[in-house]
């Protein structure tokens, strides 16, 4: 082998045990954000497997865009806006870094106040931020069969506490789903796996905006 070629073919080693040696010295990958879903049965995976529950495909659908997270399920079936907030301190460690907040559905199918949701939705939201995590919040919808007066009051509560507080907002989580029988199991008010795989899909955006800010 000439000398020429030898150098050249130096240069070729050299070049690849670079390429997979990883990053160079003084570089680090960035640390997943971790991400708590703190929610109720529609993201704690009611009548599903732990791998078709909403925060488990999200997950995935992050990690498909290269977009390192550390996702925790702290979805409650039944909980309502007011339990979320008396278990928010267990429900979302010290370390986290950014709360996909979807409360309030039991709250409307029980007739909750809508004025005691959005105390308890505000509160929860104050506490996080005085806490540097970063919120995105998930906004829900009263059928009209609740009357004119409730769901203009219930509907309400998501988009003032969003302008409110400037945190990252979805309008309604059951976006493109509710209310589509092949999209949801049989009670019609739980999404089956292919409804969640349209939740994710619609609200993918929203969650990349959300990381985004964490990492701004």
């Amino acid at each position: 082998m000439s000398v020429k070629h030898a150098a050249r073919a130096l240069a070729v080693t050299i070049a690849c045990a670079l390429v997979f040696a990883g990053p160079l010295r003084g570089q680090t990958a960035q640390p997943p954000v971790k991400v708590v879903v703190l929610g109720d049965s529609l993201s704690a995976g009611f009548g599903l497997p732990a791998d078709a529950a909403f925060p488990a495909k999200l997950d995935a659908a992050l990690k498909r865009k290269g977009i390192a997270v550390a996702m925790t399920n702290a979805g409650v079936s039944g909980d309502t806006a007011s339990g979320g907030l008396e278990r928010l301190d267990w429900s979302v460690p010290d370390g986290t870094d950014a709360v996909i907040l979807e409360l309030g559905a039991n709250d409307m199918l029980r007739g909750v106040d809508p004025k005691v949701t959005r105390k308890a939705l505000e509160t929860i939201i104050t506490r996080l931020k005085q806490r540097n995590i970063t919120v995105m919040l998930c906004g829900m919808r009263a059928p009209p069969n609740m009357g004119a007066s409730y769901v203009r009051e219930f509907d309400g509560i998501y988009p003032a506490l969003a302008s409110t507080h400037g945190v990252v907002f979805y309008p309604f989580f059951l976006e493109g789903v509710a209310a589509d029988r092949s999209l949801n199991q049989p009670d019609g008010l739980h999404p089956n796996a292919a409804g969640v795989d349209v939740i994710v899909e619609r609200i993918l955006p929203k969650v990349e905006e959300l990381i985004g800010r964490v990492k701004k």
